[in-house]
């Protein structure tokens, strides 16, 4: 015959379970942080290339609705596009839109889009005129927080046979690296 006898330690058993518990639990905050903050941490990553951007008509709205959502990640970037002079009133004297017409639905109708541009020589061009510019994304205010692209170079241009552009894409997603000319 075998007898074992076992003394159980309540206290000792007690205590291990609490921090087994306590490991779980912290474990489990661990990767729910990471799901819900680490999208976050990469989307804060700089988008900035030291390259001048060349942005092309078929990712203009693309590119327009990322730096406008994501202000802060683009502040400094060199891009280059071409479009047309378009002011308001209410702009000042160095001010512009470099614009381009949306095609907002089956029917051809448009909506004028565009970075807000500086320039320091605007009284010399046109409402209208054709232009490509290389510039320098900044943050300005126009009834709020915007980019605005403060001109290094402008030179004129002809109408592009499609002038054009189209709204962004819903399969539009901004990563670290961009490939502006597809």
């Amino acid at each position: 015959m075998f007898i074992c006898n076992f003394k159980l330690n309540l206290k000792l058993l007690t205590k291990i379970a609490i921090v087994i518990v306590c490991i779980i639990v912290l474990g489990l905050c661990a990767i729910s942080a990471h799901k819900i903050f680490g999208n976050r941490i990469r989307v804060s990553d700089k988008i900035r290339t030291p390259e001048v951007i060349k942005i092309a008509p078929n990712n203009y709205t693309n590119v327009l609705k990322a730096v406008h959502d994501n202000l802060g990640n683009y502040i400094g970037q060199r891009i280059n596009f071409s479009g047309y002079v378009y002011r308001t009133s209410d702009f000042d004297k160095n001010q512009f839109v470099l614009a381009r017409d949306m095609v907002i639905n089956s029917n051809s109708q448009t909506v004028i889009v565009g970075f807000l541009s500086e320039y320091k020589d605007t009284s010399k061009l046109k409402d209208g005129e054709w232009v490509e510019i290389t510039g320098i994304v900044t943050k300005g205010n126009y009834h709020g927080e915007i980019p605005v692209i403060e001109i290094k170079e402008l030179k004129s241009v002809d109408v592009p046979n499609d002038p054009l552009v189209y709204p962004p894409d819903d399969s539009y997603v901004q990563t670290s690296i961009i490939s502006f000319n597809k």
